[in-house]
């Protein structure tokens, strides 16, 4: 089993910035993915950013640009670098490992993050 939990969210106004962290503990199988999800109330969760152990990095089209995915293998730790946030932006942030070789996915409890107009 594997544990993940999220920290870093917050309030902030348009144009600013935040770092989401999501520290990963447990059975931990290297061979895997991680990555950012986001939902708001009546609407479906979206991807929002992917990394490989490799650093292979996946974006969705509406953050390029604006947000940077990283990891750091040796803390089992995944970060997201927000800049630029719109109140678009505004919604709860899901951490994601998905385990390749089985496949399986966990999930973190998400932090809110508020962009203000």
């Amino acid at each position: 089993q594997v544990q993940l939990v999220e920290s870093g969210g917050g309030l902030v106004q348009a144009g600013g910035s935040l770092r989401l962290s999501c520290a990963a503990s447990g059975s931990i199988v290297n061979i895997n993915v991680m990555g950012w999800y986001r939902q708001t109330p009546g609407k479906q969760r979206e991807l929002v950013a992917t990394i490989t152990g490799g650093g292979i990095t996946n974006y969705a089209e509406s953050v390029k640009g604006r947000f940077t995915i990283s990891r750091d293998n040796a803390k089992n730790t995944v970060y997201l670098q927000m800049n630029s946030l719109k109140p678009e932006d505004t919604a709860v942030y899901f951490c994601n490992l998905r385990i390749l070789l089985r496949p399986r996915d966990y999930w973190g409890q998400g932090t809110q993050v508020a962009v203000s107009s």
